[in-house]
C-alpha cells in the first residue's frame, strides 16, 4: 500500500505559507476571504421558454456571473434549472430583471459571506491537530490532507478534487482510505475487495487550486496556471484531457470557468495522471472521479450521444450502485450516460480513460442538487460519505462478479 497524489515540489513549499493564510484568515482575526463575499446570493432559476433561456444568457454575459449549474453558459436552456453566484452590486438589477421579465427564480443563499462565515466558526470549534483526533467529517485544507492522506495502489484509479470548489470530493477520499485501513478485518466485502484489487487514489487532483479555495476564493474552479497572453489564470482541468478537445461544453477563452487549455494536457496535474494512466492502463479496470454537485452517476460518453460497447454492464452496474446509495439515507440520485443525464462536455477525465482502455468509467456528482451547492455544510459530510461508500463497493464488487 503506497500514497498516490505526490504533489508538486513547488506546492511542497507553499505548505507552510498556507498555514499562515489560515492563520490570518480564522475568523477572529479578519473577515474570511477579505469579506468578499458580503450580500452576494446564489439564486435559483428556472427558465420555462427558449425566449428567457435566451434572455439570461445574454445578461449572464454582460454581468459576468459565477454560474454553479450548469458549468457553461452555453448549457442555459428552456427547462435547465440554472444555480447563478451573483455579487451584491448586481443583485438588485438582476432580481429587477427577473420580475420584468417574469423568469421564476429561488434565493438559495441569502447572504454568501454569512454563510460562509457561518461554516467556518464552526470548523474552528473542531480540534484539527492531534493524529488521535483527526475527524473525517470536516473539511480539510491542503496542508492537513498533505500530512494526513495514506493511499492503495492499482487496478482501480480513485480522484477527487479536480475541480478546486468541490470539497467534499477530497473529503471522500479520504473517508475511502479510512474505511479501507478500519474494515478490512470486520467487513467482508471490503476484505473481498482489497484481497483481488488494489486502488490507486489521488485524494486532490487540483492541488493549487484546491489552495486558492481555502485561501482566496472559494469558489475557484480551475487550475492556477498562468496564461502568457491573458490576467485571467487557470484551466479547467476536466475539459484539458486529449478527448474531442475544446469542442461542445468547452470553452476557448482564457477567463472562462469551461477554458480548455492552450492545448491537450497544457496542466502538469492532468499531463502527470494522464502519463500515469497511460503507463498503467492494461492492468486499471475502473476509473472513478468524485466531483459535486447533482447526486448523479455518471458514465461515457460525456462528448456525444453515442452508446458505449459495453452499454449493459456499466449501465447495470450504475443501476446497482445508486440502489444501493439510496438504502442508506434515501438519497436519489439519477444515472445514465453523462451527455444525456447531465449535459454534454468535451475534453473530460472520464471520457478520455474510457477512450485509452479502462472499461468502467464513471464519474460521481456527489450531494446536493442546490440547496447547499458547493457549501455542503460538514454537518452532511458523514451521511455523504457512508453512503458513497456503498455505491463504490457495489461498482467495485459488480467488476469481480458481473464484469470479469
Amino acid at each position: 500500500m503506497n500514497f498516490l497524489g505526490k504533489s508538486r515540489s513547488r506546492t511542497a513549499a507553499l505548505l507552510p505559507l498556507c498555514w499562515l493564510f489560515l492563520k490570518i484568515l480564522r475568523p477572529g482575526h479578519s473577515h474570511l476571504y477579505n469579506n468578499r463575499y458580503a450580500g452576494d446570493k446564489v439564486i435559483r432559476l428556472f427558465p420555462k421558454t427558449d425566449g428567457e433561456a435566451h434572455a439570461l444568457k445574454k445578461m449572464f454575459r454582460q454581468l459576468q456571473v459565477d454560474l454553479w449549474q450548469p458549468s457553461s453558459i452555453s448549457h442555459v436552456s428552456e427547462g435547465t434549472v440554472t444555480d447563478v453566484h451573483v455579487l451584491q452590486n448586481a443583485s438588485q438589477a438582476l432580481l429587477a430583471f427577473f420580475h420584468e421579465a417574469n423568469i421564476q427564480y429561488e434565493i438559495l443563499i441569502e447572504d454568501l459571506q454569512k454563510a460562509l462565515e457561518k461554516e467556518s466558526i464552526l470548523r474552528t470549534q473542531r480540534n484539527r491537530r492531534s493524529l488521535s483526533d483527526y475527524n473525517y467529517e470536516v473539511y480539510h485544507s491542503l496542508e492537513e490532507l498533505g500530512r494526513r492522506s495514506r493511499a492503495y495502489k492499482r487496478a482501480v484509479w480513485i480522484d477527487c478534487g479536480i475541480h478546486a470548489r468541490e470539497w467534499i470530493g477530497p473529503t471522500f477520499c479520504q473517508w475511502f482510505v479510512k474505511e479501507a485501513l478500519l474494515t478490512y478485518r470486520s467487513d467482508p466485502v471490503m476484505k473481498t475487495m482489497l484481497n483481488h484489487l488494489y486502488f490507486y487514489i489521488m485524494p486532490v487532483f487540483n492541488v493549487d487550486g484546491y489552495h486558492f479555495s481555502w485561501t482566496h476564493d472559494r469558489f475557484w474552479r480551475k487550475t492556477r496556471s498562468r496564461n502568457s497572453r491573458f490576467h485571467c489564470r487557470g484551466v479547467d482541468a476536466n475539459r484539458n484531457w486529449k478527448v474531442k478537445w475544446c469542442a461542445e461544453g468547452a470553452s476557448v477563452h482564457p477567463c472562462d470557468d469551461t477554458y480548455c487549455g492552450p492545448f491537450p494536457e497544457s496542466e502538469p496535474e492532468v499531463k502527470a495522471v494522464a502519463n500515469f494512466l497511460r503507463k498503467h492502463r492494461k492492468h486499471i479496470r475502473a476509473y472513478l472521479s468524485f466531483h459535486a454537485y447533482a447526486q448523479m452517476l455518471l458514465y461515457p460518453y460525456s462528448y456525444k450521444y453515442a452508446t458505449i460497447p459495453n452499454f449493459s454492464c456499466v449501465e447495470y452496474a450504475a443501476y446497482k450502485a445508486v440502489k444501493a446509495l439510496r438504502s442508506v439515507h434515501g438519497a436519489q440520485y439519477k444515472y445514465g450516460p453523462a451527455s444525456r443525464t447531465l449535459y454534454v462536455s468535451s475534453g473530460n477525465s472520464m471520457d478520455w480513460a474510457y477512450k485509452n482502455g479502462i472499461p468502467y468509467s464513471f464519474a460521481f456528482e456527489l450531494r446536493d442538487t442546490g440547496h447547499f451547492g458547493f457549501l455542503l455544510p460538514e454537518m452532511l459530510i458523514k451521511p455523504t460519505c457512508t453512503e458513497t461508500m456503498l455505491a463504490v463497493k457495489n461498482i467495485t464488487m459488480h467488476l469481480l462478479k458481473k464484469c470479469p
